[in-house]
């Protein structure tokens, strides 16, 4: 599989009080575990993003627990009100718990 890349789209600036909106996506193949190699006829193991966190500053404001039924390449979508400047961090765990991370920053004004 080739390297899961995370994606973000924040804003990098908004006024105190504004509701900003944050995009992820991350590419990843989220094998289900219920294909077989059609070669070896194997089953090919689970290997899905099992949870996805963002939190700002330390504080989590929005978490997700995924089943195997999501789609390659899960994309999340959420918005949250600014209050300070700070630092979003997004973090991605798949089954073989591997971690995937990516963060910005919010300057608020």
């Amino acid at each position: 599989m080739a390297k899961s890349k995370p994606r973000v789209k924040a804003p990098k600036k908004a006024s105190k009080g504004d509701i900003v909106t944050i995009k992820t996506l991350i590419s990843h193949i989220m094998e289900t575990g219920l294909r077989k190699n059609k070669k070896t006829g194997k089953i090919i193991p689970r290997r899905i993003i099992n949870k996805f966190q963002a939190k700002f500053e330390g504080t989590e404001i929005f978490s997700v627990d995924l089943d195997p039924a999501i789609s390659a390449n899960p994309f999340f979508q959420f918005s949250m009100k600014a209050e300070k400047s700070g630092e979003f961090e997004f973090i991605w765990t798949d089954d073989n718990g591997e971690v995937y991370s990516k963060k910005s920053k919010l300057t608020v004004s």
